[in-house]
């Protein structure tokens, strides 16, 4: 089992940065890959980000490519989601997930273990 813990979203303006946590806990070792997904009221769950845990290969939507940076911190259990520029359209609850085994990191069935979310409100 891996047990996720997100943190850091909140009300931000437009442009202002925000970076968001994913604590891992439990059998990480296991870990394939980290990734971010987020869903908007009214909405379908989508894909953000994600990061392979041992070698560190990011792939990125291409609605958050060049503003959005995954990174992990491997000591700390630790997955990071820093929001450069973000959108009033990057509104969404937040949420990351853990995949066991290799897999198309951009699908959430990939993905075994979620995480509660975490709220991110951008305003105009």
């Amino acid at each position: 089992q891996v047990q996720l813990v997100e943190s850091g979203g909140g009300l931000v303006e437009a442009g202002g940065p925000l970076r968001l946590s994913c604590a891992a806990s439990g059998r990480t070792f296991s870990t394939y890959a980290m990734g971010w997904f987020r869903q908007a009221p009214g909405k379908e769950r989508e894909f953000v980000a994600a990061i392979t845990w041992s070698r560190g290969v990011t792939v990125y939507a291409d609605c958050v490519k060049g503003r959005f940076t995954v990174s992990r911190d491997n000591a700390k259990n630790t997955v990071y989601l820093q929001m450069n520029s973000p959108k009033p359209e990057d509104t969404a609850a937040y949420y990351c997930a853990a995949a066991r085994a290799p897999g198309v990191v951009s699908n959430q069935n990939t993905y075994v273990y979620w995480g509660q979310g975490t709220q991110v409100t951008v305003s105009s």
